[in-house]
């Protein structure tokens, strides 16, 4: 008999200071099988929240979307400690030859987002056995959170791999790669029936046990985006022949005119570290679709943690409010001298090693050392040096950050409206260049060019910017990301190379899994350059 594992989670508000009520406060998993779940609408809540939990965990191990994002940018180099593998370097340069024995760097994470999407076909597919009588609103609720969680999943993957398999049903079979322009079909169907399908519930009227969950505003403001890579770096006009630019624009432009999400008027107070006792809170009016997480990771299976973030700490040294990490993703000092002095984005974002005299000792540790470090997504201690997640409970600080990852912030919504030729689009871009310059703020037209590098200012370590480049084409993000610099490796100079050629090579994608190419008994094909 088939069984289904459903992952049984409790609904509640997460936030800095207590995270114990999370939407994915993880309990014991319960098994069930297919025959006797699945008929009730509260069996399909179970299920639903399952779907949830699969997206939580895509990045729990192997290497992060969010992180992997900024290390293939211009952003950051590949970091970590001096005595580790090269495979984050291999990452950010596009070159396999860097680490030869890393064939399954995404591994973990290939093998989670199929589980992730499994759940959501299985929920999609059983739809039909439950009783709705009553209930029929919340079916539709249910199918149109399922839908845009598998076509958030599937939009990372497509990005990554390019050339994926794609199943829209449960099934286990060896299944051949597709053409990209399946995947993002089902993905414009999935948020399209989103779009059409949830409340209109502004924010903050909605339920604070449903912060983190999709919204209709979430569902619009995610078409823009897929909308604008899609046709960028495939050179289409449509979205796969489901969404107009016009349409686009127009779900935008509805988040923009009734979802009461704004701009937090202060750009550090979105960053805990960079705001501390004044942070606006996890689910403040800016946030309109984030990963959620709690402190309550363990070593028993519950993995309802931050896990990526302690990559992104300082090699092996805490100065308050900056935890310990592992100093994955050092800052490439580009980033810094991109700002303005009058750019409040710019020390809300980094840590400024030199610049906020911090007595940083362990550069003998630290790989590709740029006195640089990511300020948006750091582990914290308090001012007595105490891990602030193991001070609320966690097993460690390594898997027990809960820091939830903002996905799409309103300022995203307002630039992609602009971009996307809104008649208020110098308005728009205005607002979100008035919210970082303050009282320092000097009008600048509204182009194309402006637009992206309005963007990296504004999402940079948000994992945005490569995407962003890329979708300019592959060429242009080929030439942004090369460059030959000298960096600290251990406290001795090195110079560091990442080369155009292996970038075009690879068209910007990265390498599947050789595991699951084994598998697949050859089914699977290897991408260009890896």
């Amino acid at each position: 008999m088939k069984k289904l594992n459903i992952l049984v989670l409790s609904l509640g508000l997460l936030t800095l200071g207590s995270c114990g009520d999370d939407f994915l406060d993880a309990e014991p998993i319960i098994t069930a099988t297919e025959e006797n779940f699945y008929r009730t609408p509260d069996d399909a809540f179970k299920a639903l929240v399952g779907c949830y939990d699969g997206l939580q965990v895509v990045w729990a191990d192997g290497v992060s979307f969010p992180v992997a994002s900024e290390v293939m940018s211009d952003n950051t180099f590949g970091g970590t400690g001096n005595s580790d593998g090269f495979g984050y370097q291999m990452l950010d340069e596009f070159d396999r030859q860097r680490s030869p024995s890393d064939q399954n760097l995404f591994g973990a994470n290939w093998t989670a987002y199929y589980r992730a999407v499994y759940r959501c076909n299985v929920l999609l597919n059983k739809m039909d056995q439950i009783d709705w009588t009553g209930n029929e609103e919340l079916r539709t609720t249910y199918e149109a959170e399922a839908r845009f969680l598998r076509a958030y999943l599937y939009f990372d993957m497509v990005r990554l791999w390019g050339n994926i398999p794609l199943l829209t049903e449960p099934s286990r079979e060896n299944l051949p790669q597709v053409a990209p322009e399946e995947v993002y079909a089902v993905i414009a169907e999935d948020l399209k029936f989103a779009a059409e399908n949830l409340a209109s519930v502004s924010y903050p009227a909605q339920s604070p046990a449903t912060y983190g969950r999709v919204t209709k505003w979430a569902a619009e403001s995610l078409i823009g985006r897929v909308f604008l890579y899609y046709t960028g770096y495939y050179g289409r006009g449509d979205l796969a022949g489901v969404i107009t630019k016009d349409q686009a624009l127009a779900y935008l432009e509805d988040v923009i005119a009734s979802s009461g999400h704004g701009l937090v008027e202060d750009f550090a107070r979105l960053w805990p570290a960079a705001s501390l006792q004044n942070f606006a809170g996890e689910t403040n009016k800016e946030i309109i679709f984030s990963v959620r997480y709690t402190y309550t990771s363990d070593y028993d299976g519950n993995t309802d943690g931050n896990h990526w973030m302690v990559m992104l700490g300082m090699r092996e040294q805490a100065y308050f409010p900056y935890g310990n990490g592992w100093g994955g993703g050092t800052v490439n000092p580009r980033l810094w001298n991109a700002y303005s002095e009058n750019d409040t984005r710019r020390t809300a974002s980094i840590i400024a090693i030199e610049e906020e005299e911090i007595p940083f000792v362990n550069q003998e540790k630290q790989r590709e050392y740029t006195g640089y470090y990511n300020k948006k997504y750091t582990p914290m201690v308090d001012e007595n040096g105490n891990s602030v997640p193991v001070s609320s409970g966690a097993t460690n600080f390594m898997i027990g950050q809960y820091q939830d990852y903002f996905s799409i912030r309103y300022a995203d919504v307002l630039l992609m409206a602009a971009e996307l030729g809104s008649p208020h689009a110098q308005t728009y871009f205005d607002m979100v260049r008035k919210r970082a310059y303050q009282d320092n703020f000097t009008p600048l037209a509204v182009t194309q060019q402006n637009i992206m590098t309005e963007r990296r200012l504004e999402f940079a370590f948000e994992g945005h910017r490569y995407w962003d480049l890329l979708r300019q084409g592959v060429e242009t993000a080929a030439a942004t990301i090369a460059e030959t610099t000298t960096l600290l490796n251990g406290g001795t100079e090195v110079t560091k190379t990442i080369s155009a050629s292996n970038i075009s090579q690879t068209q910007g994608l990265q390498q599947i899994p050789y595991n699951e190419i084994t598998l697949s008994d050859g089914v699977l094909t290897q991408n260009m350059g890896w």
